[in-house]
């Protein structure tokens, strides 16, 4: 699928890895864009953190670039405030923009002071590479670039066809582990070439990030770096007329979501993509609690991942999330199976459902019985031994 007009990418190896991979990514759009961007909400925040939430609001909502870097997180060091200015500062003149329309993102080791130096050499090399007529060829090694315990590059497409002409979304994002945006070390970037105003396009993401990044979770840790930001250049020429908003909205949220399913996916040592639906909850807010508190549960991830049909631990995860039901009108499906009807065993077969539970995208449906009417969506994944040797191991 073609890419958004008016976008260009680069990446490269700095230094900042151990191992001699890209660690370094730029995107540039060639003229200032409308920006939107939800961060995350962990009381400790990394320096690009701060200062990306800096320059949006200098710039009135605009950006001309965003520059990434994994392998350290820049958070929680002495320097950290310094070596992001200083990188961007770097970027900024090269790019010939203000210094406040650079967006800064990082994702990596905690607590390591990071040398702006390896960040700033690299720097024209990307940008001599901007101009390249490989576009999807650098926007798929931007994507690679970001990556940290990730297995395999995230990305989704979208094009939508409007009145006066088509438009493009494109999106990237990476993350593995450390997963509860809550909007982990989570990054996304999508870009548009869509003309959309910041107002609206900041309105499109709170809601899109409210139905994908916040329903995913893989260990229920918050990053301190969590960042997702959305660019619209205009460049198609073409901006929705108020009755299209809605469909444009539609696509954005889809590619939102696709990307937060493939961090789901991805998590650290899973092997298998979980969907939890909820229904019949007294409000939206109490839905996903639920969801969440069975999203997180070890055992539930841990039964799961054994695809063991033990509907026990869904019903005891949901009890200790703080949202009042009665446990006589819980209903429990495992992949369509019920398994739990108001809140006593259901007949099953145990071994047909366990080699149900076997397929690498498995769902749990749990409803209450009664007067609400809200509903929630959350995707998790299985928690397996392979995530401890990961987390066992990542700084050393």
């Amino acid at each position: 699928m073609e890419l958004p007009l008016g976008f260009n990418f680069a990446a490269g190896y700095a230094g900042i890895r151990a191992k001699e991979q890209d660690d370094l990514a730029l995107i540039v759009s060639g003229t200032p864009a409308s920006a939107a961007a939800v961060f995350t909400r962990n009381q400790v925040q990394a320096a690009p953190v701060r200062l990306a939430r800096a320059h949006l609001r200098q710039s009135r909502g605009k950006a001309g670039a965003i520059l990434v870097n994994a392998g350290n997180a820049n958070c929680a060091t002495r320097t950290g405030a310094k070596v992001a200015l200083a990188c961007c500062q770097a970027a900024a003149k090269l790019l010939r923009l203000p210094v406040q329309q650079v967006l800064p993102a990082s994702t990596g080791v905690i607590g390591v002071e990071l040398d702006a130096k390896l960040i700033t050499r690299k720097l024209p090399e990307l940008h001599a590479d901007l101009c390249s007529d490989l576009r999807k060829e650098n926007f798929d090694r931007a994507a690679r670039a970001i990556m940290t315990t990730d297995l395999v590059a995230k990305q989704a497409y979208a094009e939508v066809v409007l009145r006066r002409g088509t438009v493009r979304i494109a999106g990237m994002t990476k993350g593995s582990g450390m997963i509860q945006p809550r909007m982990a070390t989570t990054l996304g970037f999508v870009v548009t070439d869509a003309g959309i105003p910041t107002p609206l396009l900041q309105g499109m993401l709170n809601r899109a990030n409210a139905l994908t990044y916040d329903c995913i979770s893989v260990d229920g840790d918050t990053s301190t770096n969590d960042t997702l930001i959305v660019l619209a250049n205009g460049a198609s020429g073409v901006r929705p007329d108020p009755a299209e908003m809605a469909l444009f909205e539609l696509a954005l949220t889809g590619v939102i979501e696709t990307l937060a399913k493939a961090i789901a996916r991805d998590g650290e040592g899973a092997r298998k993509l979980i969907t939890i639906e909820i229904a019949g909850a007294s409000s939206s807010d109490a839905a996903q609690q639920i969801a969440r508190w069975i999203a997180n549960s070890p055992l539930v991830k841990t039964a799961i991942a054994g695809s063991d049909p033990n509907w026990g631990r869904i019903i005891c995860a949901a009890g200790n999330a703080g949202v009042k039901f009665d446990p006589a009108k819980v209903d429990i499906d495992l992949q369509g199976v019920p398994v739990c009807r108001a809140g006593l065993a259901a007949e099953f077969d145990d071994a047909e459902l366990k080699e149900k539970l076997d397929a690498p995208d498995c769902s749990i449906r749990f409803a209450l019985q009664g007067r609400g009417k809200a509903s929630a969506r959350f995707w998790t994944c299985d928690l397996t031994e392979r995530y401890i040797e990961i987390n066992g191991s990542y700084r050393t």
